[in-house]
């Protein structure tokens, strides 16, 4: 069995690794603007012997009302899903996209939930691969059905009601999205403007320089500044939909703060009761 990657992985230590019996690869590109054009281009090619993971089918439930445009999905779909597509918790998983890096960490997290340790993403992601001339295939992998039995960590993932009571007692929320949105001025998203009263924002493109993460060292300078006297228990972090916030969920993990939470419905969950409060501005 490998050493255990948890967090990221860097293209030229995955290349090594390929073909390894306890590795398990997921390809997560997806677009907002084209829902089918990630499974598209994973169909043309894609990292030897990935399997695809669509962001609307297989790592949010639509079924679910009021929670968000990416609703959390129940473990036992979710545990289905990774059965089908042949991973145990045995596997060395491996995670990636075609952009920031935030759709592998929205399956990361899901998988980290479950009590996954190792999971990573690949940091420069799918852009990088290619760009170091590394092997793409586009045969379909078909792995044999798996059995995994695991349900989340339910400590970590918090709907609006929770994150209000834990923001009156003290707790800290961190919005991920960019600032513009943050304080209300361009929403082109959701229907509603603006951010949850005493959220403070740091967009997760601030992880990354050039398309990758930034050193451990860096990240834990920034994030000390950010949390202060907050421990990461007492952090929660947001975004639109619960997707781009798992982004800061990895990179505080990479800096060494563990134990965060997750607004899952986040901004677009918040305002669907018109009765919850909305602020504009930097504050």
């Amino acid at each position: 069995m490998m050493a255990g990657w948890t967090t990221l992985v860097q293209a030229e230590t995955l290349s090594i690794a390929l073909g390894r019996a306890d590795l398990a690869i997921i390809d997560c590109r997806f677009s907002l603007a084209n829902p089918g054009a990630g499974e598209l281009a994973y169909q043309q090619s894609h990292l030897p012997g990935a399997v695809y993971a669509h962001l609307d089918r297989d790592l949010s439930d639509h079924r679910k009302r009021d929670q968000g445009r990416h609703p959390w999905p129940e473990a036992a779909d979710f545990t289905a899903r990774l059965g089908v597509w042949g991973i145990t918790p045995q596997h060395q998983v491996i995670v990636y996209d075609d952009g920031d890096g935030a759709l592998a960490a929205r399956a990361w997290f899901m998988l980290r939930a479950l009590g996954h340790e190792k999971v990573a993403v690949l940091d420069g992601g799918w852009a990088r691969w290619t760009g170091r001339g590394l092997p793409v295939d586009s045969r379909m992998p078909a792995p044999p059905a798996a059995r995994y039995v695991a349900q989340f960590d339910a400590g970590r993932l918090l709907d609006a009601g929770q994150v209000q009571a834990r923001l009156a007692a003290g707790e800290l929320l961190i919005d991920a999205r960019a600032a513009d949105r943050f304080r209300g001025e361009n929403e082109h998203l959701d229907r509603i403007a603006g951010h949850v009263p005493g959220a403070r924002n740091r967009p997760y493109a601030d992880n990354l320089v050039d398309g990758r993460f930034k050193t451990p060292i860096q990240l834990a300078e920034e994030f000390r500044a950010l949390l202060g006297a907050h421990a990461p228990t007492q952090t929660m972090v947001m975004c639109g939909s619960g997707v781009t916030a798992c982004h800061h969920l990895l990179a505080m993990e990479r800096a060494g703060f563990k134990g965060a939470k997750l607004f899952t419905g986040s901004w677009s969950g918040w305002i669907a009761d018109p009765t919850r409060p909305v602020a504009t501005g930097a504050a």
